[in-house]
């Protein structure tokens, strides 16, 4: 039996070492120790932390699912953009405005077609004429090897090391079996075709029913803000498409007078495919559209390829510092600094699509905040205009003097010089 204190309640007992057991638990309301129950708030806690992590990788995951298609309504939303002036045009004119975008799109697609049609019927004549002529191109080169080197060479030999070299039979069974993979490729392009031109025409028909959907959303001030953007989103895009447009033009007729005087057969063909491709494919389109003109100029005569080479080298300085800077400056106005620039950052994000529709997309932008910027009076310095500063100091010429007077050994004035006596 506990023994009990005076007040009659049974008193505590001392532990064998000296230390007092642990009292009964606490009373309802207090505060837990660290070894007490878990909070009430933190299960949820962790239930939310799960959560939000498994609706971010979720989102992610379809993000990366549907950045194709992203991609693809962004480039028909620019192409929206750059037949929107003929459409609406066309519109103003009494048509009806779905009709108007399928009329442009048509002849779009009309004048793409039969040119890449005619550009493959000139390309595969010039592939069979340089198969055929090659016998002859190989027996040349043979008798040239020949004649300076002293060897002994003969085509059949030749051929007969070439038709049992390894690395031709690794080279057809390799395209044997990227033939499927080539296809999947050309069926994937033209689906992805097929979505661009569809958005395109949804946007360039539904345009002012996009445009009220969007701005019901919006109260009135931003609403004026959006109309304003959409408005310079189409003048600056047009401009990008109307300066591409004529800087192809003069490409064209400069390496067209260049394909004539040289005799090269498709002159008119090669020289439209010049200026197309090397106004609308960035960063190489260059390199791409002189590729065809040096090949087919090569099966005419092999200097003939190095004279087209020089000119599309020269022709292409002359467009990126003389003609490029005028042309932009009256249409996208944007500095040629800021264009490049943009191009690259468009490969970077977007590859060759952020490349095509970076200009546009930068001068849209430069034009819309332009508006909320504020000006001020530029200060007339002589630094403003690329004068040097000159301050209330010695010249150049003074200070060289100076320093010229300071050198070891020199003397001073006040010294005298050669001839001179002292007072």
């Amino acid at each position: 039996m506990a023994p009990i204190d005076e007040t009659g309640q049974a008193a505590q007992q001392s532990s064998p070492f000296g230390t007092t057991p642990p009292t009964g638990p606490p009373a309802a309301g207090g505060t837990t120790g660290p070894n007490g129950r878990m909070p009430r708030w933190l299960p949820r806690a962790m239930v939310l932390a799960l959560a939000l992590v498994a609706a971010f990788q979720l989102g992610s995951w379809a993000f990366h699912q549907v950045t194709g298609l992203l991609t693809n309504i962004l480039i028909a939303f620019f192409l929206a953009l750059a037949i929107e002036p003929a459409v609406s045009w066309m519109a103003s004119r009494g048509m009806r405005r779905g009709l108007a975008a399928f009329v442009v799109f048509i002849g779009v697609v009309i004048v793409s077609a039969g040119f890449v049609t005619l550009l493959g019927s000139i390309l595969a004549d010039q592939i069979i004429k340089m198969i055929e002529g090659f016998p002859a191109y190989l027996d040349s080169v043979i008798h040239w090897i020949n004649t300076h080197f002293k060897t002994d060479l003969k085509r059949v030999d030749i051929q007969e090391g070439v038709l049992r070299s390894d690395w031709l039979r690794n080279y057809v069974q390799n395209s044997a079996t990227g033939v499927l993979d080539v296809s999947a490729q050309v069926l994937g392009g033209l689906f992805q075709m097929l979505t661009i031109g569809l958005f395109s025409f949804y946007f360039a028909a539904d345009g002012p029913r996009l445009r009220r959907a969007l701005c019901s959303v919006l109260p009135p001030a931003r609403q004026a803000e959006v109309l304003r953007a959409w408005e310079i989103a189409v003048n600056k895009t047009g401009g990008y498409i109307y300066s591409r447009g004529l800087m192809a033009l003069i490409s064209g007729a400069a390496h067209f007078v260049l394909l004539q005087m040289l005799d090269v057969p498709y002159a008119p063909v090669l020289a439209v495919w010049v200026g197309l491709v090397s106004q609308f494919i960035p960063t190489i389109g260059t390199y791409l559209a002189g590729a065809l003109p040096m090949l087919i100029a090569f099966t005419v005569d092999p200097w003939y390829a190095l004279w087209v080479l020089i000119f599309v080298v020269v022709y292409q300085q002359f467009e990126n510092y003389v003609l490029q800077p005028k042309l932009t400056s009256k249409t996208v106005d944007i500095h040629p600094a800021v264009a490049f620039g943009s191009v690259i950052a468009g490969t970077a994000l977007l590859g060759a699509v952020g490349a095509l529709i970076a200009i546009p997309a930068i001068a849209t932008l430069q034009a819309f905040l332009g508006a909320y910027v504020k000006r001020y009076d530029v200060t007339d310095d002589p630094r403003v205009h690329g004068h040097r500063w000159r301050g209330a100091g010695p010249g150049l010429i003074a200070r060289t003097r100076q320093l010229w007077a300071r050198r070891p050994g020199a003397e001073r004035p006040e010294d005298g010089g050669p001839g001179q006596g002292s007072a």
